[in-house]
């Protein structure tokens, strides 16, 4: 453990000297934007958002829009936002009794509420640079999607105690303090947070897809901790953290210390983005049935021209004498996950190796394609149960009827690769097929 944190310490010292002597040469050659803030690169809507991945972002004003049921309560004079959505889904599958290890309709040839989400949101003012300001959000959920979000500590007994169809999950409860003279800016969140690294680690509202990509189906979903973010410049942001492991309370028996050091470059023409690093770095160990992940990753965002753009994404996990199966679920068995029980203990280092790619085309201010291709090397099973090689590969359709209405169709196949392995469908299947879509109202 000490030997971990040493170096994790000495590497965010190195690190943030070599970007401070890059944000000061950058801030010598040229000045930040009216905002502090390049522009956004793509056009919301229709795209879920509308800046590269690695936020939050120094110097945007991240107040989000009066929505509906915000009006109806006549609180239209406030920076404070109360707001959500409601998010059902339904799918035609190959498979019988299981969509496993897809996510998240989980539930094959069904109908389902994934996600009711409520949020409440004030954002600091971080475009100025002349007093400190604070905020907070909170969002909660309820539906079948709470599986995939669920912390050790957080009412986690729904689903590692009970394995229920539907649960509620308080998944994101922090304090936001931005102050403006530490760096050009640096904003301190703390509480329970989304794991900063990933594509599609984002609300029903926030992902380009209904579905989501295998390697996204098995890693860190949130942390609670404190993470610092500084603004660099004006294409540079630093995040240095320290949270109690991936989806997990601190009071949690299975917590331990992780560190967090990630960072975002975005390029001159805001073209290009690149955003990585150590997402968790501690011990590492596997405990009382619950993983601990540790997750090297990054993630580049590519603006071909006003029509194209794509995001790629790649990890690697790993941690020591896991389970097969990962975090433990103990019960019941149900018809959609079968696969309750602790799996089979591994010896040394489980690892796993995920990349996906989203390639998206502008259609309309109102429609999109989205096409992603994913592949996850499970080579110990710990993540998923079964030691192999997949891939999936999605095709999607988003259409926004107005600014609170959309749904977003998509066909997909997936299959394992390795030989006598049959993953899908509680084990019977090599490979799958589905269609699927979901609504999404905003309120």
């Amino acid at each position: 453990m000490k030997k971990h944190l040493i170096t994790f310490m000495l590497l965010s010292a190195v690190t943030i000297k070599v970007f401070s002597q890059t944000a000061v040469q950058s801030v010598s050659n040229t000045k930040d934007s009216v905002k502090r803030s390049l522009p956004s690169p793509l056009p919301d809507p229709p795209f879920p958002t509308s800046d590269w991945d690695g936020g939050p972002l120094i110097g945007s004003d991240g107040t989000a829009p009066l929505y509906p049921m915000q009006k109806a309560l006549g609180l239209t004079h406030t920076k404070f936002r109360i707001y959500g959505w409601i998010d059902p889904g339904a799918n035609i599958s190959s498979s019988k009794n299981s969509n496993a290890p897809t996510s998240y309709d989980l539930i094959p040839n069904n109908v389902v509420l994934d996600q009711v989400g409520l949020k409440f949101d004030l954002q600091p003012n971080t475009v100025q640079t002349d007093h400190v300001s604070a905020g907070f959000l909170v969002t909660t959920i309820f539906g079948t999607d709470y599986r995939y979000t669920t912390g050790k500590g957080y009412f986690s007994n729904q689903l590692l105690g009970n394995n229920n169809k539907y649960g509620f999950d308080p998944a994101e409860m922090y304090g936001l303090i931005y102050f403006p003279k530490i760096a050009d800016g640096m904003l301190l969140k703390v509480g329970r947070f989304i794991s900063p690294a990933d594509i599609e680690a984002q609300w029903a509202t926030d992902n380009y897809l209904y579905s989501h990509s295998l390697m996204f189906t098995v890693d860190p979903y949130t942390f609670t901790g404190a993470q610092a973010t500084f603004k660099l410049g004006s294409y540079w942001q630093l995040e240095v953290g320290v949270h109690a492991g991936n989806d997990m309370a601190p009071w949690s028996p299975s917590a331990q210390i992780n560190g967090l050091l990630m960072a975002r470059w975005v390029s001159h023409d805001n073209n290009n983005s690149l955003y990585g690093g150590i997402n968790s770095l501690g011990n590492g160990d596997y405990t009382r049935q619950h993983d601990d992940l540790q997750m090297v990753v990054a993630t580049w965002g590519h603006k071909f021209n006003e029509t194209f753009h794509m995001m790629t994404e790649a990890y690697y996990m790993w941690q020591y004498h896991a389970l097969t199966g990962g975090t433990v679920i103990n019960g019941p068995a149900q018809q959609f996950l079968t696969g309750v029980g602790p799996g089979n203990l591994i010896p040394g280092t489980e690892n796993a190796i995920g990349i996906v790619n989203y390639f998206q085309i502008f259609v309309s201010p109102k429609n999109y394609f989205s096409i992603r291709n994913d592949a996850l090397n499970d080579p110990q099973g710990g993540r998923t149960g079964y030691a192999t090689w997949y891939s999936s590969h999605t095709i999607g359709f988003v259409h926004y009827f107005n600014d609170y209405i959309r749904i977003r169709p998509e066909i997909r196949y997936e299959r394992a690769y390795a030989d006598g392995i049959t993953p899908y469908d509680n084990g019977t299947k090599k490979d799958q097929y589905t269609a699927a879509m979901d609504l999404i109202v905003r309120f």
